[in-house]
């Protein structure tokens, strides 16, 4: 059994939970995965690590109310305990010092793109990080991207808060900025040598709803810019034995578990993806109104 130490509801519809997990936090990286039920007949639901802290044994994870087994995971309070933890699965993020990487976190996918965040911060990276959502009661963990970043956008949709639009707007005003720096012309003044001694972004992080993910794809593209996205929303099962999380990668299938849930997001068929993702929203429904009662 494991202990829910915390909760702290970050929005109506946004709950995080750190759990005690010694086995997990001991080993866990970010980019990693972990698979929990609430009892012995719940459903097996995989949800990121958002954070982990070794030396308390524990593991945070942000989950969004969206169907019953959620829903149900959010009426759980501090000193209850979830049956099943099993983790960390799934292949780490890649951490090395690219130079220059663009983090952009989309909704709950704030979550996931932190730890993420925080290891390329460690590991000599200049971060500019973009974290967006609907509107501002559903923005959350400001201050903490900002402390693992060298800037930080906030944008909303609404214009409730930070800047109105998506985050594919900032996004683009930062590579068009360096394709103007790359093609600017080298002239003798100090000046110039002053602006072509900026580094180029080497590489994107884009975490958050798939249409999201499919858009920040399309705007890096044009630009050429390497850029790594998670499909951890497709997973089911978790290991590899269910084929639930099927994906189209570079024109091969993977399976997000455990070919991922990073990949290049240049090479994924986003549109396969989301029909996947509506196969089971029959079900899910029927789920959901058993649950509050309605049938």
């Amino acid at each position: 059994m494991f202990k829910i130490l915390k909760k702290e509801e970050l929005s109506e519809v946004i709950t995080l939970f750190e759990i005690d997990a010694n086995h997990i936090a001991k080993k866990a990286k970010p980019g990693n995965f972990f698979i929990l039920k609430i009892h012995e007949e719940g459903e097996r639901i995989p949800l990121t690590i958002a954070d982990f802290d070794r030396d308390k044994g524990t593991i945070t994870s942000v989950f969004q109310k969206v169907g019953k087994t959620t829903y149900h995971l959010g009426t759980l309070n501090e000193g209850d305990y979830l049956s099943d933890v099993i983790g960390p699965l799934g292949n780490p993020s890649h951490i090395e010092n690219f130079g220059k990487v663009v983090c952009v976190g989309g909704g709950v996918g704030i979550a996931p793109v932190y730890p993420i965040t925080k290891a390329l911060k460690e590991a000599g990276n200049k971060i500019i990080s973009i974290i967006g959502a609907r509107s501002k009661d559903l923005l959350f963990w400001e201050d903490k991207m900002r402390n693992v970043s060298d800037e930080l956008i906030v944008t909303t949709d609404d214009g409730s808060y930070g800047r109105k639009g998506v985050v594919t707007i900032p996004l683009e005003e930062i590579l068009k900025e360096d394709q103007g720096r790359a093609t600017k012309k080298h002239v003798p003044s100090f000046e110039d040598r002053e602006v072509v001694q900026e580094p180029n972004v080497n590489l994107i992080v884009a975490i958050g709803p798939p249409i999201m993910m499919k858009f920040v794809c399309k705007t890096t593209e044009k630009y050429n810019v390497k850029t790594i996205v998670s499909l951890n929303s497709i997973m089911v099962d978790g290991t590899g034995m269910c084929g639930a999380c099927r994906v189209e990668v570079g024109g091969e299938t993977k399976f997000a578990c455990v070919d991922g849930p990073e990949f290049d997001g240049h090479k994924v068929d986003f549109d396969l993806l989301m029909k996947r993702l509506q196969m089971y929203l029959v079900e899910e429904k029927v789920a959901m109104d058993m649950y509050s009662g309605k049938v």
